[in-house]
């Protein structure tokens, strides 16, 4: 029996395959994020009876599948590791690794919203910003294992092509400056309301206060989502997707992702005749689900 591990920075959850294939959470434990013995154990706990059955993970940060190397930031011992076949030695079983929004797109595109469809690019709005890009239900990893990670790079204008003002250039966890997860993460929506009136707020609480029409949080969201369309609507010219499912916390909030969708279809080169950015079905199960269908692709024995 395979089990499927989602491993984030706060925690650990994992589940085993069923026969319909999906991948329920069948429990979760705090991330070791210090200490690799203490996260190898972790792993070992969750794992079922014959422990020489395949583990499938789904990880948050990027993974080369041709170097075997991670790049994990938010968890010190994974960071720079060959973890799959680190583990493996460890504990005895096959191991496969996948990125969380790739995790992500793969169950969405399978299964999902973008069940049919030919080309789908799952993104994550959360703590971060991530993505993902399935072809005719193959997932494209692209040099490097970092096709679909659309919030790193250069690319954003705060001025909005000089219809804002008070927005500046934030640097980002990576290093650069500009960044789509910089300013469309959950953490930019803060940095923007705090730029623009000097409070500080969650994203829960401005999204609330926008909800409720208040002014200063209508004036944040306005700027968040025409900064994020912008940058969207590029990868949707570059890419051209059928849909645009999304997950990660900011995705629980159906009034923002309409507003984002609206705006990054109006700026989109082709029409769309209905939604193109919308909540995905995995969006709160995507990882585990997503390591389910590799799983299911990398070892003949998973429930098909």
């Amino acid at each position: 029996m395979v089990t499927c591990f989602d491993i984030g920075g706060s925690y650990i959850r994992h589940g085993q395959i069923r026969a319909d294939g999906s991948v329920p959470e069948q429990g979760r434990l705090p991330t070791p994020r210090e200490s690799w013995r203490d996260f190898v154990a972790a792993l070992a706990s969750c794992q079922g009876n014959d422990k020489s059955d395949p583990i499938v993970i789904s990880l948050a940060g990027a993974f080369d599948d041709k170097t075997g190397l991670a790049d994990v930031a938010n968890i010190p011992c994974l960071h720079g590791r060959r973890i799959a076949s680190d583990l493996g030695a460890e504990l005895g079983c096959p191991v496969r690794i996948i990125n969380d929004a790739n995790a992500f797109a793969l169950a969405e595109a399978v299964d999902g919203v973008g069940t049919g469809k030919s080309v789908v690019f799952g993104i994550i709005l959360g703590t971060g910003v991530g993505g993902g890009l399935v072809t005719n239900r193959t997932l494209i990893t692209g040099h490097g294992g970092m096709a679909g990670e659309w919030g790193h790079g250069p690319v954003i204008d705060p001025t909005a092509g000089g219809t804002i003002s008070n927005v500046p250039h934030y640097r980002c966890g990576c290093g650069r400056t500009g960044c789509v997860d910089a300013t469309c993460s959950a953490r930019g929506m803060e940095r923007l309301h705090t730029s623009l009136h000097g409070e500080t707020a969650s994203s829960k609480d401005i999204t609330d206060s926008w909800h409720n029409s208040e002014r200063s949080a209508s004036r944040t969201i306005d700027i968040y989502t025409t900064l994020l369309s912008r940058s969207l609507s590029m990868v949707i010219n570059l890419l051209g997707p059928d849909v645009v499912p999304v997950s990660g916390g900011l995705s629980s909030d159906a009034l923002l992702l309409k507003e984002i969708d609206r705006k990054t279809r109006d700026l989109a080169l082709v029409k769309y005749d209905g939604p193109l950015v919308m909540r995905g079905t995995f969006a709160d199960n995507g990882g585990l689900h997503g390591a389910g269908i590799i799983a299911r692709q990398a070892f003949p024995s998973a429930p098909q």
